[in-house]
């Protein structure tokens, strides 16, 4: 548990935390649609190297984003496997037994490692360097436009920004009934699979259970608060856009415009 860092803001001074989290928004939306084009590894360099200056401009350590990577670290592996184990295109690599090991299955494989560690590495930026706060009102003003369409803008960022907000609370919970459970002498480490289904079900039951309290009593304090989503609301904050978030979205369009390009030139 300690390992998870998503969802969590570390309060620092850097370019990335002054930017304005629509442009950040923008700008995770568009970096997540350059990386699913086949670049090859030269583009998936440059999008490395692109994420390597926003780390070190965020002033965000290596070792939170490995935290936040680690978690994901099986899934990827899976996901390795099982595509060398069933794509058949290019030559053949090797042998073991029946099964052949293809290039390109080794290629594809590499290429699912490199995408998921560059997006987790971005949304994590991302949430380590935004408020919640400032999250829900990007986003309700990324919005905005359908609100004249009935879309519930404003409802989706809460509901976005709770979860968000959440995420912390509950992993910091999961930790306590862990140590709580341990103490009685609940192992979660060794033991028989029905023993480690029986420890893991100490730990779902009392966490689900805790967050649906949390959920009464934000719901109870917003309604003793007289809150309508529907109201016009005013804010004390307002969102307003610099000169540097416009060159570093120019930036950020640059870079994966150019891997688009190279997609289509490899």
């Amino acid at each position: 548990m300690d390992s998870m860092t998503f969802g969590k803001y570390i309060p620092v001074n850097s370019i990335i935390h002054r930017l304005d989290p629509r442009l950040k928004i923008g700008a995770l939306l568009i970096f997540l649609i350059a990386v699913f084009f086949d670049a090859g590894f030269i583009g998936y360099g440059i999008m490395a190297l692109f994420v390597l200056v926003t780390a070190f401009l965020s002033n965000i350590s290596i070792k939170h984003i490995l935290k936040a990577i680690k978690p994901m670290l099986f899934m990827m592996l899976f996901l390795m496997v099982f595509n060398i184990f069933l794509i058949n295109t290019g030559d053949v690599i090797f042998t073991i037994g029946s099964l052949k090991i293809y290039s390109g299955a080794l290629f594809q494989s590499a290429y699912i490692f490199i995408r998921l560690v560059l997006i987790i590495t971005m949304t994590t930026i991302l949430t380590s360097s935004t408020k919640p706060l400032d999250l829900t009102l990007a986003i309700e003003n990324l919005l905005n436009p359908l609100k004249r369409f009935g879309f519930p803008a404003h409802e989706l960022a809460m509901m976005i920004s709770i979860a968000l907000r959440f995420i912390p609370d509950l992993l910091d919970e999961a930790k306590r009934i862990m140590k709580a459970q341990a103490s009685r002498g609940v192992d979660f480490n060794e033991g028989k699979l029905a023993e480690k289904i029986k420890s893991i079900v100490s730990l779902i039951i009392p966490l689900f259970i805790s967050a649906f309290q949390r959920a009464e009593d934000l719901a109870n304090a917003m309604e003793s608060r007289n809150y309508n989503p529907e109201a016009k609301r005013t804010r004390y904050k307002s969102l307003s856009w610099k000169g540097h978030d416009t060159i570093a979205l120019i930036f950020t369009v640059l870079v994966s415009m150019s891997v688009i390009a190279l997609s289509f030139i490899l």
